[in-house]
């Protein structure tokens, strides 16, 4: 009974930091990062994914953890069609923000290409509670979900039978 008014100091001192830390705002790309980040949004959008990828894994080595790097690692290997590592780099972005709703669109949408439509719904439905209105990232999402994953198109020359040699 003497340490319940010293546990309820403690718990409350642990909330109210716990609270501040949530609501702190994102820190500031180091500018080292930031042009490597920029760099790295050029290749992508040249269609260079390795050297995007290259850029924003610099980035990362210089500030690690930093959400916008992360979501943008995440969707240079989706371009990749690597949606596996894109959804680790999505996860890892939620951890450290749960409420990004950049995050929650970019795995919804890894997750349709990867046909797991049902996780994708869910995703959905979470990113309409974060952004409720007319949200484009809820939009593309549900658009994704609607048209299903993309078919696979495989070549002739992927399935080409190699010859079998016999002594017959």
């Amino acid at each position: 009974m003497r340490y319940t008014p010293a546990a309820l100091a403690m718990s409350l001192l642990l909330a109210v930091t716990a609270s501040v830390g949530v609501g702190a705002p994102a820190a500031p790309l180091d500018p080292r990062a930031a042009v490597l980040v920029a760099e790295g949004r050029k290749a992508l959008a040249a269609g260079d994914a390795n050297a995007a990828i290259d850029a924003f894994e610099a980035a990362f080595v210089i500030q690690p953890g930093h959400v916008a790097i992360l979501l943008n690692l995440a969707e240079a290997t989706r371009a990749q069609g690597l949606q596996g590592k894109a959804l680790r780099y999505y996860r890892e972005a939620l951890e450290r923000e749960p409420g990004n709703i950049y995050a929650v669109a970019g795995e919804g949408l890894a997750l349709v290409e990867k046909g797991a439509i049902d996780k994708a719904r869910r995703n959905l439905v979470r990113l309409e509670q974060l952004c409720p209105g007319n949200c484009p990232q809820a939009r593309e999402l549900a658009t994704a979900i609607q048209q299903g994953p993309a078919k696979q198109v495989v070549t002739a020359e992927a399935v080409k039978p190699k010859p079998v040699v016999s002594d017959h």
